[in-house]
């Protein structure tokens, strides 16, 4: 199995939040528009991002259509983002989107089968097409005709191409967060996170 490069990886951020003092109002604007959690907190990832306010600005109604307004249901959308945080090594992207896959009724059995890849048995047929279509692109930067096909039987030119948008958008994402160091929150466990595992496992 190819391993990724673990001495690749900072060990500490490389890049803190913004501390809320640094604030300025633009900055203070543009963070009331985050996705929030329970207490009231920012993720980690949007008070980091925003370092960059202009990406940061036309970052957020991006992801959030792809998040929030796709036409995925939530179950593939999840199943999708937890593969490809499996294939980059994402622990942020990982454990962020536990809950919202388990929510969106992606089982605990699939989140255990996850990084065996879609050759494990128990999937769905769908749900290989779909793994495969992750690993295909995070490894090739295409898809191939079967996966193809196969999507294309469940879904229409719209899904088609937001299934691809958003594995590269979560990709990227991958890219900003371990390149970063962006730390996960207390209690976002990444709980299951298949360490050393992916596409190419």
């Amino acid at each position: 199995m190819s391993q990724r490069d673990e001495a690749a990886r900072p060990n500490r951020p490389r890049l803190l939040p913004l501390p809320e003092e640094q604030w300025e109002p633009r900055i203070r604007d543009l963070l009331a528009l985050a996705p929030h959690d329970p207490g009231g907190g920012i993720p980690n990832i949007f008070t980091t991002l925003v370092r960059h306010p202009d990406l940061y600005e036309r970052f957020l109604p991006f992801g959030g259509q792809l998040l929030g307004s796709g036409r995925l249901p939530g179950d593939v959308r999840e199943l999708l983002i937890l593969r490809t945080a499996c294939n980059t090594g994402a622990r942020y992207e990982w454990g962020r989107h536990l809950p919202m896959a388990r929510a969106a009724g992606v089982t605990d059995a699939d989140i255990d089968r996850i990084g065996e890849g879609p050759e494990a048995p128990g999937w769905a047929e769908l749900q290989r097409h779909l793994l495969r279509a992750a690993d295909e692109l995070h490894r090739d930067a295409t898809m191939s005709d079967a996966t193809w096909e196969g999507l294309a039987e469940h879904f229409g030119d719209a899904e088609l191409i937001e299934i691809v948008m958003l594995v590269g958008q979560y990709q990227m994402v991958a890219f900003f967060l371990n390149a970063t160091g962006v730390e996960l929150e207390p209690g976002f466990p990444c709980t299951g996170f298949p360490e050393g595992e992916g596409e190419d496992g």
